[in-house]
């Protein structure tokens, strides 16, 4: 099968749709009520291929920081912890939060774009389902069709 390039602009147009379309489903939470418990995405966080990050408690606005520990990379450097900045919606006024955040690699030129939404089972254990953009920095413009990854990660909380 031919792999098409896909433009970043549309790549984010698309991440912005899909993220639009879960949040519309995720259940309102009012305030003051007796409601189930809350997915909360502050804490320590592994996915299916090891990588892990930690989220702080988000301020009065939903912004976070953190930091993230890739455990994959197509880079030749040494992996290191590196920043990660987002925001996300209150879980005072969401059961089931989206939010996004940004990774700036410390090791390599690329930047990580996550889009995505804290999920809470029947059972109580919490994922967060992620879409993410990766921008790899390229020599020229006539290269810029290779420049954008896209991807999925599910992350798990580590207890």
């Amino acid at each position: 099968m031919e792999r098409l390039p896909l433009k970043p602009a549309s790549a984010l147009l698309l991440a912005a749709l899909l993220l639009a379309s879960a949040a519309a489903d995720a259940p309102s939470v009012p305030a003051g009520s007796d409601s189930p418990k809350k997915c909360v995405l502050s804490g320590l966080w592994v996915n299916e291929l090891g990588s892990r990050m930690v989220i702080s408690p988000p301020d009065g606005a939903g912004a976070f920081s953190g930091s993230y520990l890739t455990a994959v990379t197509a880079s030749n450097e040494a992996i290191v912890q590196s920043p990660l900045h987002g925001a996300q919606h209150h879980p005072d006024q969401r059961a089931q939060p989206t939010f996004a955040f940004t990774v700036r690699w410390k090791f390599t030129t690329s930047t990580t774009a996550f889009v995505g939404q804290c999920f809470l089972d029947e059972a109580g254990e919490e994922t967060l389902e992620t879409l993410w953009l990766l921008r790899k920095e390229v020599p020229t413009r006539g290269e810029d069709w290779q420049s954008t990854l896209v991807g999925k990660n599910v992350f798990t909380r580590i207890k």
